[in-house]
């Protein structure tokens, strides 16, 4: 290896430092399925750090349609969509992911992160400009740097910010605004109906990644779009299929021509394998317990309304969630680490969101919610995070029962 690229990558600190404190949250192997408890060195472990909001990972139904897929069709597809790599499976999935998020046309990615990098990449050139809702997920990000386009950020869900950075563009140009559904770490949901209003006047097209919305709002879970009664007004929809939909993949839903150009021009389509058979027909299954079960969301719901109030009751401040992400803010990188550390060695698993992914006063514990969580579950986890946070900084928490 070259010296300058080993100066580089030594000049890397931040992972070891938190290491010698003992703090170090990441790649924390986990010894079974992602359920509402796992294995975690041999031990059982409260998880409250998982996407999996419908608690759909370990359901027979999804295992059996996955198993039986593989037997089918082997592990993989040894190519890409674009050229050998297109099963009828993965037309079937499409056809069905169109007319639950009621758009003409669909198109899969072999992830969702692959989703956006293609779609925002390919849609707009070098005259044309990308909207941004500066907490947008890391993909959209990226995929905005790839466009060539330029790319400008708009204050949060601050219509009157993105009415402004609009009015001073030329009418000429494509104007994509690209946004969260539900924002991944702060839990709030886009204000699409003011959003698709300064749309509409400056002639800009909308694009909601509804990776956290799927499985979570709008009829039988469709996303943001669906939730406002919007979906005909949303250019494009993206989505994930591995939190609610428990699988691995993404897709963009549009009209027929839009998905067309999206299948000629997206190079993480066209340079990317193509999903694997199981991994479709998983996310086959997931959309028929959906769209059949509407008790899954009705669980999810409940469960957040409840650890919702009892983390408030404990005197977490939660910010401005709307969704089953409830953000615990902490406001200081070092506790926070302590407080996962803390809490996983009390039987409880949560992400810490440290800076530079956010400010260090806006570092926060991720509390994420499963519908098959328990109420004694969620139970047991407010109450030891309430105690070891009492513990930490006795001077700020205050019990408000």
């Amino acid at each position: 290896m070259s010296k300058k690229l080993q100066n580089k990558v030594a000049e890397f600190k931040d992972a070891a430092a938190i290491k010698e404190k003992g703090l170090y949250p990441y790649f924390r192997p986990i010894e079974s399925g992602q359920d509402t408890e796992v294995i975690i060195d041999g031990k059982p472990v409260l998880m409250f750090g998982s996407n999996s909001y419908l608690g759909l990972t370990n359901h027979p139904y999804i295992i059996e349609a996955s198993q039986k897929a593989a037997q089918k069709y082997g592990t993989g597809c040894a190519g890409s969509r674009f050229l050998n790599g297109t099963l009828d499976i993965h037309i079937e999935l499409e056809r069905r992911l169109a007319a639950y998020t009621g758009k003409e046309a669909a198109i899969l990615f072999s992830t969702g992160y692959q989703a956006n990098l293609g779609a925002i990449s390919s849609l707009t050139g070098r005259n044309d400009y990308i909207l941004l809702d500066e907490m947008n997920h890391a993909s959209i990000i990226d995929g905005s740097r790839l466009s060539f386009s330029k790319v400008i950020k708009y204050a949060h869900n601050d219509m009157a910010d993105l009415r402004k950075k609009l009015s001073l563009l030329p009418d000429e140009a494509v104007k994509l605004i690209v946004t969260d559904g539900i924002f991944s770490m702060e839990g709030d949901i886009v204000n699409l109906p003011d959003l698709n209003k300064v749309a509409a006047e400056f002639d800009a097209a909308i694009m909601v990644d509804d990776a956290h919305s799927l499985g979570v709002i709008g009829e039988k879970g469709a996303g943001a779009s669906s939730h406002f009664g919007l979906t005909d007004s949303t250019d494009l929809i993206m989505g994930t299929f591995s939190k609610s939909l428990a699988s691995l993949g993404g897709f963009i839903a549009s009209d027929a021509a839009t998905v067309d150009y999206l299948k000629h021009r997206a190079r993480s389509l066209i340079f990317s394998a193509s999903m694997t058979p199981a991994t479709v027909a998983s996310t086959l299954a997931a959309l028929d317990i959906i769209e059949s079960e509407p008790f899954h969301i009705e669980r999810l719901w409940a469960n957040t309304r409840y650890a919702k109030e009892l983390l408030l009751i404990s005197g977490f401040d939660l910010g401005h969630t709307e969704s089953p992400i409830l953000p615990v803010y902490i406001r200081d990188n070092d506790l926070t680490f302590m407080m996962t550390k803390l809490l996983q060695e009390d039987g409880v698993f949560v992400n810490p969101v440290v800076s530079p992914a956010v400010r260090p006063e806006d570092t926060l514990i991720r509390f994420s919610l499963m519908a098959t969580h328990t109420f004694s579950q969620i139970e047991e986890a407010v109450d030891k995070m309430a105690r070891i946070y009492r513990k930490l900084r006795p001077e700020a928490i205050k019990v408000k029962l």
